[in-house]
């Protein structure tokens, strides 16, 4: 039974056609990092940046290395979509992507995240076996079908993001129309649209429609009969969130999946006429069975786990932002407050509280993170800390932080009597120094 749910041979149309949509929208997302001046604001103009806790090695390239990296990124963009050295293009993107993923966290976003895992599967995927420039030099490698599964593991894959996304929106802010309500009321200034979005009925409208999509949208497509409305639906929603809230690439990339949903034989009929359509449907069990069953069930359970692991770390996820990252906890809350570093020099008696400047270490975008997340606070506490003591000074670092979440009252979060020059990061639960609870 496994091996006809997983082996069987399909038409591969909607792979290579995918394929081609990838290849051009990460090619515009690389470019149009450069283009945009994201590379610069985010990785140039900084001093440092905030990499993901654990991976201190990873920082920008001196100079104009970036702009040189994000460009390479564009060049193995275009290999993908032509279908040139596929396999180790799609191979050097990745790595290059994880590489910008886990070096800041100014930019971070849910949609990067995707992208990244996106990568990792279409590395393992058969995607230029035909119309590639790898297939017109060596036919030998052309192939009109693929197994099942490498359709399978895309959809699993989107219906674990979408269903945590639409979760996750069940909790009061969410319902009681805050959040769309403080989305909206930074984009009043919008040209025709702006005062459009100011109205209840709208933040009505994004409550539910956007609990409602992400929790049906993948049952939608894959069932016939609603499959056109569910596209048509995915058009508008996309298209809104593209005009409305501008985050890249992202929308574009949710409905090139589209192509996975629809039937095999009307891919190929729109984009693939001269092909031909492979219906034979031969169970074909491959050498690599014994390593890529294991390798599924290792993939998906991280993937259902890790956005569970903040149920069982103490507090408010919202609050403490422990267990946030890698959750599909999109859009879910806006934050805002304030954080001051104070210094006292250890090895000085005498020694008074000084108050630091992080306007000389940081970019706004950073200025904005270290003021609301815990985990920035943590690491420029560290990074102060190695300045000091190549002065030869051993300092203890304290902070007063007062947060805001989704513009309710500000509160303490972090414990103002902790030296956070002189505490450890805990990976894996909770850091005793962010205040859980705070007072009402």
């Amino acid at each position: 039974m496994i091996n006809r749910w997983l082996f069987t041979q399909i038409d591969n149309s909607a792979l290579i056609i995918f394929r081609v949509f990838f290849g051009f929208l990460i090619t515009a997302e690389s470019f149009g990092a450069i283009l945009t001046g994201w590379v610069k604001r985010t990785l140039v103009d900084p001093q440092f940046t905030f990499n993901f806790i654990g991976l201190d090695f990873l920082q920008p390239l001196p100079g104009n290395g970036m702009y040189f990296y994000f460009a390479l990124m564009g060049i193995l963009g275009i290999m993908i979509m032509i279908g040139f050295k596929y396999r180790w293009s799609m191979i050097g993107y990745t790595i290059l992507w994880a590489g910008v993923y886990y070096m800041q966290k100014a930019s971070y976003n849910n949609h990067y995240y995707l992208l990244l895992l996106l990568c990792i599967l279409m590395s393992t995927l058969p995607a230029g076996n035909y119309f590639s420039i790898d297939v017109k030099r060596n036919p030998a490698l052309r192939k009109i079908a693929m197994p099942r599964w490498c359709l399978l593991i895309i959809i699993v894959q989107l219906w674990i993001v979408y269903t945590y996304a639409s979760v996750a929106k069940l909790y009061p802010d969410w319902l009681d129309y805050t959040v769309a309500k403080n989305l909206m009321a930074s984009r009043a200034n919008y040209p025709i649209v702006g005062e459009l979005l100011q109205q209840h009925w709208i933040h009505i409208c994004i409550t539910y429609f956007g609990i409602l999509f992400d929790l049906l949208i993948i049952p939608l497509l894959l069932w016939r009969r609603t499959r056109v409305a569910a596209f048509c639906i995915s058009i508008f929603f996309h298209l809104f969130n593209s005009i409305v809230f501008q985050i890249g690439i992202f929308p574009y990339m949710s409905l090139a999946f589209s192509v996975f949903f629809f039937s095999k034989e009307r891919m190929h009929h729109l984009f693939m006429r001269k092909k031909e359509f492979y219906n034979a449907q031969e169970v074909i069990v491959p050498s690599y069975k014994r390593f890529l069953i294991p390798a599924f069930v290792i993939w998906f359970v991280i993937q259902l786990g890790l956005p569970l692991r903040h149920w069982v770390i103490p507090g408010d996820v919202l609050w403490t932002e422990e267990g946030h990252k890698l959750s599909w906890r999109m859009m879910l809350r806006g934050r805002s407050g304030y954080t001051n570093f104070y210094i006292i020099d250890k090895n000085d008696p005498d020694a008074k509280r000084t108050r630091v400047d992080k306007n000389k270490y940081l970019s706004k975008k950073q200025l904005r993170l270290v003021s609301t997340k815990p985990d920035a606070m943590w690491q420029f506490a560290q990074r102060l800390k190695e300045e000091y003591k190549t002065k030869g000074k051993d300092i203890s670092i304290f902070v007063k932080s007062k947060v805001s979440i989704n513009g309710k009252k500000q509160k303490v979060l972090i414990d103002p009597e902790a030296d956070l020059a002189n505490v450890e990061w805990n990976y894996f639960t909770t850091n005793p120094w962010v205040i859980k609870y705070p007072e009402k």
